[in-house]
């Protein structure tokens, strides 16, 4: 479980009762769009469904049952999670966001080089500054992978900045692909695919070359270590040996 100071609010409003539960705010942005597979048990803050959670009421069992056809809570929290909206308070705002500002600052600074200095690395300091010069603003709301791509766009009339590249073969056994790859396809992209007569399915993946590990982990993970990799240059190269 993590602490109350970590957690958030998801708040739902059905049939005239309200419902409160206590979630990790990361956890509750994968859970909304049906990415989380971790222990829910690890990224909340209470085993409990409350009425109101700043005052520690729960909910009339009735409305439990009527609103979730159960009263367990640990199939009730994703339910509310889900449907409901997620509350978070400015001074939880202010910190997801810097938080999600120095990670960005820092996926940014192992990524990117200069292309105009024989492909220097640019230091996490100069990459801050030029994002204050280009106004731009992190979204605490959503995952640092999905907001690197504006981050450069804003970034390049600043400062000569690109990304080093890598590609990547990987397959997928039959028994864990269906679940897996559509996990992994939303790594990089995606440039071929391809599902073989084994019913393994194997893709090739482009995407920032110092994010290497985290695809691994990825790949491992959803895999249970049982994939193939393969660093490719020719992309039209699906066979991964």
């Amino acid at each position: 479980m993590i602490s109350l100071d970590e957690a958030v609010t998801a708040r739902l409003e059905s049939h005239g009762a309200r419902f409160e539960v206590l979630i990790d705010p990361d956890a509750a942005l994968a859970i909304k769009r049906g990415e989380f597979d971790g222990d829910l048990e690890d990224v909340i803050a209470a085993e409990d469904v409350f009425e109101d959670a700043s005052r520690g009421d729960r909910p009339a069992e009735s409305d439990l049952k009527e609103v979730f056809e159960t009263t367990d809570p640990m199939t009730i929290i994703p339910e509310v999670v889900k449907r409901g909206e997620i509350q978070i308070t400015a001074d939880q705002r202010r910190e997801m966001q810097e938080q999600k500002r120095r990670q960005l600052i820092d996926r940014i600074a192992r990524n990117a080089v200069n292309p105009q200095m024989d492909d220097a690395p640019h230091p996490p300091d100069r990459i801050e500054r030029a994002l204050e010069e280009a106004g731009f603003r992190v979204d605490p709301m959503e995952p640092v992978e999905t907001q690197v791509d504006d981050a450069l766009e804003a970034l390049r009339p600043v400062i000569p900045i690109r990304f080093s590249e890598v590609t990547i073969a990987v397959q997928v056994p039959a028994d864990r692909a269906g679940s897996a790859q559509s996990r992994i396809r939303q790594f990089g992209d995606l440039e071929r695919e391809e599902w073989q007569n084994d019913g393994s399915w194997v893709g090739v993946l482009t995407f920032p070359a110092g994010m290497q590990n985290d695809f691994y982990d990825l790949v491992n993970d959803v895999t249970s270590g049982e994939a193939e990799t393969r660093i490719i240059k020719d992309k039209d190269d699906l066979n991964v040996r």
